[in-house]
């Protein structure tokens, strides 16, 4: 499914590198989670995986057909006078999709169905971040990235929504990498975690991820 090689990263296209050799192989079905202290590079990482970014050196190849991407949350649109169903609505226009449909059937994934006519800037931070992931899943991605999904979110939705992923993962076979600083969700969800620090990355479980690094924090 992602494939990197020897990638190099840097935003100045010169040392010091934000990533330095990076190896990576996520397969299709598998649930990654990315984590690492704040600036270590996850969200750089996954920028190349999505292509707004070129590596400095090395590669990073993607077989996926359709990608659902959810950025960190923001408060974008809180002042803004859009609602639920309008914001779906231009994505689903941008994706070429014309079975209007397919709004409803994303609303229903997230149990949201009940927010269609609600204005962005009235939902909860749990709210918002289900309406995101929404958007996400139009058009049926194999492959489902998301950058820091608790954010913001209060507990009880983060357990929604972290049971929502990995029912997905698990039933559909979506292929996810998200970066985390849950690691509790991590550690709970994932089939796979990659541990950045200093640039380089660790590939394990999360048996072996609270073996090796929580022991020694």
């Amino acid at each position: 499914m992602i494939t990197t090689k020897d990638l190099y990263f840097s935003y100045t296209a010169a040392p010091p590198y934000v990533l330095c050799g990076i190896d990576l192989t996520v397969r299709g079905g598998e649930y990654l989670s990315v984590v690492g202290e704040n600036g270590c590079g996850k969200s750089t990482l996954i920028r190349l995986i999505l292509r707004l970014l070129k590596p400095t050196s090395g590669s990073v190849t993607s077989d996926a057909k359709r990608v659902g991407y959810v950025p960190q949350k923001s408060d974008a649109n809180s002042g803004f006078p859009i609602t639920v169903f309008e914001l779906l609505n231009s994505y689903r226009k941008l994706l070429g999709i014309k079975d209007r449909e397919v709004i409803a059937q994303s609303l229903a994934q997230v149990g949201m169905e009940g927010s269609r006519n609600s204005l962005m800037g009235t939902l909860s931070g749990g709210q918002s971040q289900k309406i995101l992931i929404a958007r996400a899943l139009m058009g049926d991605p194999e492959l489902l990235i998301l950058d820091e999904p608790s954010t913001g979110v209060d507990r009880n939705s983060q357990k929604e929504i972290y049971g929502f992923l990995r029912q997905i993962n698990q039933e559909k076979g979506i292929t996810i990498v998200s970066v985390e600083h849950n690691l509790d969700a991590a550690i709970a969800i994932s089939t796979l975690i990659y541990h950045l620090t200093g640039g380089h990355g660790h590939l394990c479980t999360p048996k072996q991820y609270v073996e090796e690094f929580l022991k020694e924090s």
